[in-house]
């Protein structure tokens, strides 16, 4: 009787457990949302409403709720998390910095806000994924001939920037028409690092500092080196973005006007929706998600794929190859992948041909060298999942 209670138990708790991105079912997934304030449930609803619309289960907590887990038996209860909570000094439960490191190194998707007065552990986190905030805890982005005309009389923290990241694949085809309001802090990114990329940044008269006193030392923080929002693209193709505002993502300005000072062109809503939309189209996989399948290698002319190759054998090599439309796999074409036949150091390398319908194909007579060679594939493109491909054959 005992056993069959836990069985019981278990089967109960499995539909709970959920995997980062599988190709399967992209879109059912649980996202995790930790907030400061539970009326952020409602001030910035019309971003979660985005989300849910799209066919993701948002389940929102309080960022110090005790009983907040990540895992249970081993397996991650939510495949992306938001944090909302730019003041937590310590969350709840069992989530700390390491648990969230943890969970974007198990391949799983983060968005996460700081503020003005953004607490340590934010901040923290910040760093760990690339990006390091103005030290001043005080500092904001102030621009004196890019702010918002609203802010005429202030002190000019509202600013206007329309300098968006030059990709199709991380913020769509469609062009975001009006430029998106900000009010925050500004982070700085180590250009060595490709990882992380400049997704919004400052024009260049911004400048970070206290916008309450008078600057006494040159800003640490200046011109377009100042990125508002970031992305990053992790080796295992986790995704993380970081804004340096958390009422970027508000009702209040998704649904504001906006103008810049100095022009004359007022824009009857602000560039904010469309931009963080598209960005967390991207951030949970939407878009920019690569799969390969139906790897094959032959001699010319033959169907099925031999044990070993002989030298100056013919052979073909093909591989198919489809990016996540958000409903539905589709054909990817580009012009610039390419196969290795590889020992030691790659002694054939081919770009593949396309049928233009996700089948990428080539021949080459095998060189004339005896050992144990790799078909390998190694594709990484600006905003894609890298795709990594290897096949071992003994060439004699």
């Amino acid at each position: 009787m005992s056993r069959f209670v836990v069985f019981l138990t278990l089967i109960a708790l499995l539909p709970t457990l959920s995997f980062s991105f599988t190709p399967e079912s992209p879109t059912d997934r649980r996202i995790l949302v930790l907030l400061d304030d539970v009326s952020l449930k409602s001030s910035h609803s019309l971003f979660f409403k985005s989300l849910q619309s799209r066919g993701f289960e948002l389940e929102f907590k309080l960022a110090d709720d005790p009983k907040i887990s990540l895992q249970r038996y081993g397996q991650y209860l939510y495949d992306g998390l938001i944090l909302f909570s730019p003041t937590i000094e310590r969350f709840g439960g069992s989530v700390d910095l390491a648990a969230i490191l943890d969970f974007v190194d198990s391949g799983h998707d983060l968005i996460m806000s700081a503020d003005v007065s953004a607490s340590d552990l934010i901040r923290e986190i910040a760093t760990e994924c690339g990006v390091e905030f103005d030290e001043d805890p005080a500092a904001m982005v102030i621009d004196h001939t890019s702010f918002a005309v609203s802010d005429t009389e202030g002190d000019h923290t509202l600013i206007v920037s329309d300098d968006f990241i030059k990709s199709d694949v991380i913020l769509g085809k469609e062009k975001i028409e009006a430029p998106v309001l900000f009010r925050g802090i500004g982070h700085s990114t180590n250009p060595a690092n490709s990882l992380v990329l400049k997704a919004l940044s400052a024009s260049p008269a911004a400048y970070s500092a206290n916008p309450k006193s008078k600057l006494s030392n040159p800003p640490s923080l200046t011109g377009s080196a100042i990125s508002l929002v970031s992305v990053v693209q992790a080796r295992n193709n986790a995704r993380v973005l970081i804004s340096g505002s958390l009422s970027m993502f508000s009702n209040r300005l998704f649904r504001s006007g906006v103008q810049k000072a100095g022009s004359s062109t007022k824009h009857e809503k602000s560039g904010n929706e469309q931009f963080l939309t598209e960005l967390s189209r991207w951030v949970f996989h939407e878009r920019g998600h690569l799969k390969a399948v139906n790897v094959s290698h032959q001699n010319v002319g033959e169907a099925n794929e031999p044990s070993m190759y002989r030298i100056k054998d013919d052979l073909e090599y093909s591989v198919e190859i489809y990016e996540w439309s958000g409903t539905s796999w589709e054909p990817y074409v580009a012009e610039d992948v390419q196969v290795q036949f590889y020992m030691m150091s790659p002694y054939v390398l081919k770009t593949l041909s396309t049928n233009q319908k996700g089948l990428y194909y080539t021949a080459f007579k095998v060189p004339d060298v005896y050992g144990v060679f790799q078909f390998k594939v190694e594709y990484q493109r600006l905003g894609y999942t890298s795709l990594s491909l290897s096949k071992q054959v003994p060439l004699c």
